[in-house]
């Protein structure tokens, strides 16, 4: 038996799709071959399972079959890519419900009960983390499975505190949705998203993804995230095998250690000391708690929120995840999905803070990303940003994400809503 063979087969079954990328390796070694003829019993009636069988090879006759089940329709062929039974590790195994009869020379791998543990995970990105040991941000984008194709999501404290559904939230569960449906072998490659309505933080999220097409060497998968029925964010997902082909990249520019930096929670806190401030104002701010965000962001260059100056259009900052990511390369993606909206279209205001007696208020409009290098997200990331343009009440701001020794690892793309308000008019709300 080939094992990359068997972990190429294995890949491509929805159910399996959902496990961590190391389940599916680990089942692939330990599934046991069994081989039928023409007319043999692959299963019997009443008798006991012996666990989890795909059909590999050959089809199989499934007797008898039952047209108006509560479940409907029930199939009465399995071919390669279809499974039935069920692997646990309790005491009470499962008896088969109808006869399998193969119908040609069946080749099925086996799951057995005492592995049953491969197919019930903690965790959709690890088999060996607790649930207690997660870090923040892998807790958000662990989603509910609902059925295959259909995951349910909530919201957690410490995302920017803008009152509704941060955007990376969106982009990083959407992802990770689209990820639990393709051969864990692809690895996304690029996607480009739509924030069509505010989310609410109080409601759950249903992501739906459908299957646009699925090739040996990429995958397309469309996102959807659903609120109250309604759509609030669209997303197109590209996944390709990894392949070796040309290679070149732009340098990474300078940029002070993210040690010497202030964090983006040590940079609120400077504000309660800030001889600046009426003390009256600093008072407030001290009963104010500081969350922890999931990202430890340092920017190099910050932006004064006391005495707003104007800035190029330009920004770097370090982040990384807090704790340490389980290993799959799908989720350091997802994670960096989810940072890449931190900070990113307030870049394209920079040049305009210096506006006496207006604010603005924005919303981002459409997000793009290509990924171009395996990386982890738990290490330091340097996200160089700038927007070459603003026009139309629009931003646009371009992005780089390159490891800490020069790897350009991710590029990224957003437009955003940016209207200025006249401060006279609106109620004033500190965003300190």
């Amino acid at each position: 038996m080939d094992l990359e063979e068997v972990i190429d087969f294995l890949g491509c079954i929805p159910i399996l799709q959902q496990l961590p990328a190391t389940s599916i390796q680990q089942i692939a070694k330990i599934v046991v071959l069994k081989y039928y003829g023409p007319g043999d019993y692959i299963a019997r009636e009443g008798e006991e399972s012996e666990g989890m069988y795909f059909i590999w090879k050959g089809e199989a006759e499934v007797s008898p079959s039952i047209e108006n089940s509560h479940a409907g329709p029930t199939i009465p062929f399995l071919k390669p890519g279809d499974y039935f039974g069920r692997a646990t590790m309790g005491p009470v195994k499962e008896n088969h419900r109808v006869d399998v009869v193969a119908k040609s020379e069946v080749i099925c791998l086996l799951l057995p009960h005492e592995k049953a543990n491969l197919i019930s995970p903690a965790s959709t990105w690890s088999l060996a983390r607790e649930r207690d040991g997660v870090p923040g941000v892998e807790k958000v984008l662990q989603l509910e499975t609902l059925e295959v194709d259909l995951y349910r999501a909530t919201s957690y404290p410490g995302y920017p505190a803008s009152g509704h559904v941060f955007g990376g939230q969106l982009l990083g569960q959407a992802l990770a949705a689209a990820s639990k449906s393709v051969d864990p072998l692809l690895l996304v490659h690029s996607l480009h998203s739509y924030f069509l309505r505010t989310g609410d933080l109080n409601e759950p999220i249903i992501y739906q993804v459908d299957r646009v097409r699925d090739g040996h060497r990429f995958a397309t998968r469309q996102i959807k995230a659903i609120q109250k029925g309604h759509t609030i964010f669209f997303m197109m997902a590209s996944f390709q095998r990894p392949e070796e082909g040309l290679t070149h990249q732009e340098p990474m520019p300078s940029a002070p250690n993210p040690e010497e930096l202030m964090t983006g929670e040590e940079l609120q806190e400077s504000y309660k000391t800030d001889p600046r401030i009426p003390i009256a104002y600093r008072n407030k701010l001290l009963r104010r708690k500081v969350v922890p965000r999931f990202i430890d962001s340092r920017p190099c260059n910050p932006d004064d929120r006391v005495r707003p100056t104007a800035m190029e259009p330009r920004a770097k900052i370090w982040f990384r995840a807090r704790g340490q990511l389980s290993d799959d390369q799908a989720l350091q993606r997802c994670v960096a999905a989810y940072a890449s909206d931190l900070g990113f279209l307030p870049v394209a205001v920079r040049p305009h803070r210096d506006a006496v007696g207006y604010a603005t208020r924005s919303l981002s409009l459409d997000h793009a990303m290509w990924f171009h290098k395996p990386f982890r997200a738990d290490d330091w990331l340097l996200y160089v940003i700038e927007s070459p343009c603003a026009n139309n009440a629009r931003g646009l701001v371009l992005g780089k994400m390159f490891t800490r020794n020069g790897e350009l690892v991710v590029s990224t793309a957003q437009e955003g809503v940016i209207r200025v308000v006249d401060k006279s008019k609106v109620t004033e709300r500190s965003k300190l």
